[in-house]
């Protein structure tokens, strides 16, 4: 954590309702992959809309240690000089990819298949993330890796000098893990084939057909069969990034159960392969409007009205999980305030995030009298509906920056405030949160 982030507390309060308009940043997936596929084009990639958290800021930092020039215009506005595909240089210091694992394990694929060699870290919760999904199907191309017990960071990866093409059948969805595959694949001869019998999000296949690579999307009924050729050339492009729906999911969920808001979040990305919590409130009687529905950047978006709703608990299945698994920290929230049960099902991955999800919720939920139970792929949600959430407790964060905002936005509809024992982690996603939803009417006070 650096000097500027020390562990800060915050209180929430529930205030009056939420109005006005969410900007919400730049979508987190499409600016990381923004910035590595600049840096493997020949030529300048513009960007604008990037999410400046620190995450993003990471990947970028290491696009510059693996020899691209990358540079801040303003604020949202960069541009990336590539050095082409397989034309990174090693870089002279470890890679610190900070909180996230998204940086960690695309870099991971993007290097592995260039013969230069690169140590990566990060910070006190990433090094206790497992690597060994992302690093098994890299092996195949002929990488090497050298790192702590449990795969973990700090880790050498040594590229390969004849990386091999790779058929690969994902054994468990993850949007990363193919996506650091497709970008190791980009530097290697022949055809890479990955089998997906669940789908994820798609930002890396639709972003690389965008900037020029031979790649195929096929479905049947055992799922999707994506095929890249290796070596393409990619043309560097203008980007422009629609607003993050992980984001725009606290302010969305907040004003649903603060009593009389009325919010519009504008420019928030519709891709299917994103957009399962949006379903998932619909089914619980959730009032929102789908405005203005339009394409930007090959990415369907639109501008949603949101207003408080009565709400019911539902079954979320387990085909849904990959389309909303940053998202359920805050619908266990929502959950709380919905009459009857919700039922969230596949949500296994939640226990190897930036902290074990499912644990973080349920207790700081159940601190605040809601039942809660938990299996190793499912949480359930006992709301309260009418009679309402007590809240007046003290809830841990673990370092992640989703279950900080998802308790804040539960202080601004429960009984007595909630605090959160540190608010520093969720510059790393959503750096102007606090000052977003102070602008749309909720109270928050510095422990």
């Amino acid at each position: 954590m650096s000097e500027n982030n020390k562990k800060r507390g915050i209180r929430s309060y529930k205030y009056g309702p939420l109005t006005g308009e969410a900007d919400i940043p730049g979508d987190k997936s499409i600016s990381h992959r923004s910035l590595i596929l600049g840096a493997l084009c020949v030529g300048k990639t513009r960007i604008h809309g990037l999410l400046e958290g620190e995450d993003v800021l990471c990947t970028a930092e290491a696009m510059k240690n693996f020899g691209s020039t990358v540079i801040r215009h303003s604020c949202g506005d960069w541009t990336v000089d590539g050095v082409g595909v397989g034309g990174f240089s090693e870089p002279n210091k470890v890679v610190d990819c900070g909180n996230s694992g998204t940086a960690a394990r695309l870099i991971l694929g993007a290097m592995s298949t260039s013969p230069i060699t690169a140590t990566f870290s990060g910070d006190e919760s990433l090094i206790k993330r497992p690597m060994e999904r992302v690093i098994s199907p890299l092996r195949l191309f002929g990488t090497q890796f050298f790192g702590k017990s449990g795969s973990r960071f700090p880790m050498t990866a040594v590229g390969t000098k004849e990386p091999i093409s790779v058929e690969y059948t994902m054994p468990v969805p993850s949007a990363q893990v193919k996506s650091a595959i497709l970008l190791a694949g980009l530097n290697a001869p022949g055809k890479t084939t990955i089998f997906e019998s669940e789908l994820t999000r798609d930002h890396t296949e639709r972003m690389l057909e965008s900037f020029g690579a031979n790649i195929g999307v096929e479905y049947n009924k055992k799922g999707k069969v994506i095929t890249l050729e290796g070596y393409p050339e990619l043309k560097s492009q203008s980007v422009t990034i629609p607003r993050d729906p992980s984001s725009a999911a606290f302010p969305i969920c907040a004003a649903l159960i603060v009593e009389g808001s009325d919010i519009l979040v504008p420019n928030i990305t519709l891709n299917p392969t994103r957009s399962g919590l949006f379903q998932t409130l619909n089914e619980m009687g959730a009032d929102i409007e789908y405005l203005n529905k339009r394409m930007q950047s090959g990415e369907p978006i639109a501008d949603l009205r949101v207003k408080s709703s009565r709400l019911k608990g539902v079954n979320v299945p387990s085909s849904r999980a990959a389309s909303m698994i940053d998202e359920y920290p805050i619908l266990s929230v929502v959950a709380s305030f919905a009459e009857g049960k919700t039922v969230m099902r596949g949500v296994g991955e939640l226990r190897v995030k930036e902290s074990d999800r499912i644990h973080a919720m349920a207790q700081g939920l159940s601190a605040c009298g809601i039942k809660t139970e938990q299996s190793e792929e499912t949480f359930i949600v006992h709301g309260n509906g009418d009679n309402g959430v007590n809240g007046g407790v003290d809830c841990s964060t673990f370092l992640d920056h989703r279950v900080a905002m998802s308790f804040l936005c539960l202080g601004m509809a429960s009984k007595e405030a909630v605090s959160v024992d540190d608010y520093s982690t969720i510059a790393t996603s959503f750096p102007n949160f606090k000052n977003l939803m102070e602008n749309l009417g909720a109270k928050f006070e510095i422990a």
